[in-house]
């Protein structure tokens, strides 16, 4: 089901009183679960203590301080748990350490009570234009958890790929729609993305062309794609990307 993410980030000042304020505005108009997202420990226990729509803790990470205050407070009220795959040692350096660190999660959340259906594990999206070979470590990482005996639900910040990058509006779009596909053909189940943006929905609807281009280009659905249309050769372009077959360049397309 939708729901709509209030990120306060750090919230270093009125923490607190900030996310009552914006749980409480945001429920005048909407029955929808909020998820609640901020460093601020302190802020994310105040939004749990009002409203009445469901919560989402967004994010519980492997944190010994993190996890020892956020679990409780997600077994207590009731909020289901996003687990994001970082740990006291930072961004994980690979797929490996992400699964692992995510595994883990799952195994403390299950041991607190909250069930499977009532967390999603977060892999970490980070910017092509920095980490590219993040981009391509988390797509191993994404069918590695959805190759384990239980599969996790997943979720990821979609946007944080093309964040920074130096694209035209345009291409960090195209990025983030194709990226979008080729992470649901491996398993990821949600997504935090603007709504309002028709042609990254019906991606996510699986309603778009570039969904089945997507899911040809990355090798998971039989068939060709016309490289002389340049909507095809420009998902052709894209998914390279994501595997490191090229470099990560801003002009990448008229290469």
């Amino acid at each position: 089901p939708d729901c709509i993410d209030i990120n306060l980030g750090p919230a270093t000042k009125n923490g607190p009183e900030l996310m009552q304020w914006m749980v409480e505005t945001i429920e005048e108009v909407t029955d929808l679960p909020l998820s609640l997202d901020t460093m601020n420990m302190d802020a994310m226990e105040a939004g749990l203590k009002v409203g009445k729509n469901p919560k989402i803790i967004n994010s519980i990470s492997f944190v010994p301080e993190r996890m020892d205050r956020l679990v409780p407070l997600a077994v207590e009220h009731k909020a289901k748990a996003v687990g994001l795959c970082t740990s006291a040692a930072g961004v994980p350096r690979d797929d490996n350490e992400r699964v692992e660190n995510g595994y883990n999660l799952m195994m403390a959340f299950e041991a607190a009570g909250i069930g499977h259906d009532d967390y999603w594990i977060d892999p970490i999206v980070l910017p092509i234009g920095v980490a590219q070979d993040q981009v391509h470590n988390l797509i191993k990482a994404t069918q590695m958890f959805s190759e384990l005996p239980e599969k996790p639900h997943m979720v990821c910040g979609l946007s944080n790929v093309s964040n920074k990058c130096g694209l035209t509006p345009e291409g960090a779009e195209l990025v983030n729609r194709i990226y979008l596909a080729v992470l649901m053909g491996h398993g990821m189940d949600a997504a935090i993305v603007d709504p309002n943006d028709d042609k990254l929905m019906a991606v996510a609807r699986m309603e778009s062309p570039e969904y089945e281009w997507a899911q040809i280009a990355e090798g998971l659905k039989e068939g060709e794609l016309d490289l002389n249309d340049p909507q095809q050769l420009a998902i052709k372009k894209t998914v390279k990307l994501f595997h490191e077959e090229t470099l990560f360049a801003a002009s990448y397309l008229e290469l």
